[in-house]
């Protein structure tokens, strides 16, 4: 959209009235906010769960009002704690945007006025300062030593210098400011063209939105588990019911039983479980600094074969650091890391005393006084604004004690451009004035005469300029950005420009760098022991890249650039993957490229981002992580998870818990199924020999749905097993169940199954209801007790602490303590359908609970024992 010819009075505010109807408020449309009831609703959109509404829909038909209300209320249980957790990281992200309160600065009605920013409209004139978000997209008109920062945009870290509006050829990026930019330093002028959707940042959220929901993993194999066991229970049940009609039994009979071996079959309480674990899991999660958007994004994030990340930022503490200084004749190390100033001055390991040394407090005057950033302490962090690099100097400057004045000494400029790489100041010294300057070495150096020494200034001759331009490319070698500090006397400040910035004296040199956060290191070092690949993507150089990787012993010695990658084709791209590459001076096209073909390959792929140029991409990765704290809402809006921190080490720890939260959802899986394969084989075994009915529906429910429900919630607080991060990640092909999971639940079926029979058919004697209600306690006590047999299923009890887990013994307390009152407490037994019996009956019950126990152990204990030291010393 475009504007007309702006006048330096600006709008009206009848005009701007006018153009807000005409062009709607300047807001971002990532995403239609969802109604909360189509939240509550898609809870319930899984297969598992629309086979309990069938199993609870036949109940009622049948007559059997208490089984129906039992499972719909198991149903809309899971459905409130799903929609809870969503509504609550909802809440949250909503939280994080108020925190940001957008402004603009406009010319209306012949004045400056701050309004609302989204009360802008093409045709404003808006002023822009230093620290500043770009509100809009603005043609510029009147440039003071505007930089701006486009990161967010382009992915480029460094900022940009911006100039007036050139002719209809020249380059519009140059002389346009983009909406959700930052303005590092100067101030500018310039006319709204583009506002809300219309803007580049816009657009790019408009193809984010455009993007369709991904199905997580355990979605996935959740979904997939429910329409099997969907599948078997209907076909089993009606199957027992044909075979019952034929062979002449009460059709009423049979449909009831039907009913029983369905609700056997269906783990009632699987969905609440998994929701429950998830939902405490997210709880957990945001204690380790990541909001989880989605209950399932943190259990997948435990599946990740690989994660792709930024590095400012994400694994750098995203504050420029000064961290060598090099005059004549020596290098300086500097201690301390971000805008701290906090940190001594080292030489060859020994601390330099900085008021001793008047060539390094010259240099460090020279670079305090020829930077505009300025640092303070807030809340107890200190903070800065204007340029990082500029920050660094203050900073260094602070270390050595220096003080910036209270009034700016600077009388005159010749600003820093892109053309140029240097920057010059003038300042008044007593009667004198003296010049400081700062910039590329390569550029700086040729406008010097002489180099600053101990003794004196010294002729830059030819041996002295190699040797400073040694010192240059060994610094450069680190990864660290260099700058030259120079300095001269001058008599009068009616001098040219050029006469400012030539016959300096070079003072030195100084590396600067945006350090490795402190825990990284540890981090990556845990994330490539559990088989995790790591890939640096991002928007600086190789050199800085590469060394930043060094520092964290982040596995790669290649790099590879985005003009590189533009020249590759798929097949040199992967051999690039498998030599663990690092990527530099990327677009946010290149990270999409390299998700997708990590994908193809089988890989669940985690991608970090912050900026809205990265928003494709994090949705399209399995796991999308946007950054908490300098993130866009774009980014935010399309990822799973959000990092409260921006901090890498913060993803490890959301892998470490995804995979507690996936093992435990596998035991209590194959525990629930282990004991409604039991139910299941009694009840079969039962049909086929002719007997009456073991089980009633009611009772099954109150199995699976009070007993074992309760008792796999405890399961799923199960702490994380020793080794959890010392093994490689699993496979996106494996089942929750596994092969050895189903040959686990066949075996204590078989047994639980057998024993609730034996139990039943040794006091059938003494009446049908009494051998319901022993074979109901039997198959609960098997049940509760068996549950010892999941908590690891490598591990015994010796390892794992019996009382590790503090919720399981408290839920088999409850539970066991439940089902004596089922069968004594006349209310339950009229519930139920039970009646009470005597000690002699309970002895019969331990005996045939007491080899659930005793025998996984024995099995766990001897594999330990064949197995050897190494898998003791893991656990």
């Amino acid at each position: 959209m475009t504007a007309p010819v702006p006048t330096t009075r600006g709008l009206t505010s009848n005009e701007a009235a006018a153009r807000l109807r005409q062009f709607g408020p300047n807001i971002l449309q990532t995403r239609h906010a969802t109604p909360w009831w189509v939240m509550f609703a898609r809870q319930f959109a899984s297969a598992l769960i629309l086979v309990l509404f069938v199993a609870a829909g036949v109940a009622l038909v049948m007559g059997q009002l208490v089984d129906a209300a039992a499972i719909g209320a198991i149903v809309v249980l899971n459905g409130c704690l799903g929609f809870i957790q969503e509504w609550r990281a909802e809440r949250t992200l909503e939280s994080l945007r108020a925190m940001l309160t957008p402004h603009a600065v406009v010319l209306r009605d012949g004045r400056e006025q701050e309004i609302d920013a989204e009360t802008l409209v093409p045709g404003d004139q808006v002023i822009l300062s230093a620290g500043d978000k770009v509100p809009a997209d603005i043609g510029l008109e009147d440039v003071a030593g505007l930089r701006i920062d486009e990161s967010v945009l382009t992915g480029e870290s460094t900022s940009l210098s911006k100039t007036v509006a050139p002719s209809d050829t020249g380059d519009k990026r140059s002389s346009f400011a983009y909406m959700g930019t930052s303005v590092v330093e100067g101030r500018a002028r310039g006319q709204v063209m583009a506002t809300g959707m219309g803007t580049e940042f816009g657009k790019i959220a408009a193809m984010t939105a455009a993007l369709p929901p991904k199905p997580t993993h355990l979605q996935k194999k959740v979904g997939k588990l429910g329409q099997n066991l969907g599948l078997v229970a209907l076909g089993l049940a009606a199957l027992i019911i044909a075979l019952g009609w034929l062979g002449g039994k009460s059709p009423g009979d049979m449909i009831l039983t039907g009913l029983s071996l369905a609700v056997a079959i269906v783990p009632e309480g699987l969905p609440a479980v998994v929701t429950v674990t998830l939902a405490i899991g997210a709880n957990a999660m945001v204690k380790r600094r990541a909001l989880s958007r989605r209950l399932q994004a943190t259990e997948t994030l435990g599946a990740a074969s690989v994660i792709c990340t930024d590095k400012t930022g994400t694994l750098t503490e995203n504050e420029m650091t000064v961290n060598r200084i090099w005059l004549e004749p020596f290098t300086i190390d500097v201690t301390g890391t971000g805008y701290t100033p906090s940190g001594q001055f080292e030489t060859a390991g020994d601390v330099i005393d900085h008021d001793n040394c008047p060539l390094l407090k010259e240099f460090l005057t020279a670079a305090m006084t020829c930077s505009y950033a300025r640092i303070f302490e807030q809340d107890g962090m200190w903070e800065m604004t204007g340029q990082p690099t500029e920050a660094a100097l203050v900073v260094a400057a602070r270390k050595a004690g220096l003080q910036p004045p209270d009034d700016d000494p600077i009388i005159r400029e010749v600003p820093f451009t892109s053309e140029r790489k240097r920057m010059s100041v003038m300042v008044r010294d007593d009667d004198r004035y003296r010049v400081y300057a700062k910039g590329a070495p390569e550029i700086l150096l040729r406008a010097c005469t002489h180099i600053a020494s101990e003794s004196g200034p010294l002729p830059l001759d030819k041996k002295q300029t190699l040797k400073v331009k040694q010192a240059y490319e060994d610094i450069a070698s680190q990864g660290l950005r260099v700058l030259a500090v120079a300095a001269k006397q001058v008599p009068s400040s009616e001098i040219t420009d050029d006469e400012m910035e030539n016959g300096l004296t070079l003072i030195g040199l100084t590396g600067i760098i945006d350090p490795p956060r402190a825990e990284v290191h540890d981090a990556i070092a845990t994330a490539t022991a559990a088989g995790i690949d790591i890939i640096m993507i991002t928007g600086d150089g190789p050199d800085t890249a590469l060394a930043i990787a060094r520092m964290l012993d982040l596995p790669g010695e290649t790099t590879v650039t985005g003009d590189m990658l533009e020249d590759m084709d798929d097949a040199t791209l992967s051999d690039c993957l498998d030599k663990k590459t690092i990527f530099a001076r990327t677009a946010p096209h290149h990270k999409m490229r390299i998700v997708k073909l990590l994908q193809a390959r089988g890989r669940i792929v985690a991608m970090t981002g912050d900026g809205v140029n990265d928003a494709p991409a994090l949705k399209h990765a399995d796991i999308g992580i946007a950054m908490g704290i300098r993130g866009t809402d774009v980014a935010r809006d399309s990822s799973d998870l959000v990092l409260l921190d921006d901090n890498f080490a913060s993803i490890v720890g959301a892998i470490e818990e995804g995979r507690r939260q996936y093992q435990n959802i596998r035991k209590f899986v194959r525990y629930l199924l282990s004991s409604n394969a039991g139910e299941v084989t009694a009840i079969v075994t039962n049909i086929l020999i002719g007997g009456p009915i073991i089980f009633l529906p009611i009772q099954i429910l109150w199995m699976n749905l009070v007993t074992d429900g309760l008792t796999a919630l405890s399961l799923g607080l199960e702490p994380g097993e020793a080794d959890v991060m010392r093994q490689p990640p699993r496979s996106p092909r494996e089942d929750i169940v596994g092969a050895n999971g189903l040959i686990i639940i066949v075996l204590f079926a078989l047994y639980t199954g057998s024993a609730s029979l034996f139990a039943f058919y040794q006091v059938l004697d003494q009446g049908v209801v009494i051998a319901q209600t022993v074979a109901f306690t039997t198959m609960i006590f098997l049940e509760k007790f068996s549950v010892f047999a999941f908590r690891s299923l490598t591990l015994p009890w010796s390892t794992i602490g019996f009382f590790s887990n503090p919720w399981l013994l408290g839920a088999l307390f409850v539970t066991l303590g439940a089902q004596v009152a089922a069968v004594y407490w006349p209310p339950l037994q009229a519930v139920l359908r039970t009646v009470a019996f005597d000690a002699q009956i309970w002895v019969l019950i331990l005996l045939v609970v007491a080899p659930v126990i005793i025998v996984p152990e024995a099995v766990k204990l001897i594999r330990m024992w064949i197995t050897g030291p190494k898998q003791r010393a893991a656990a």
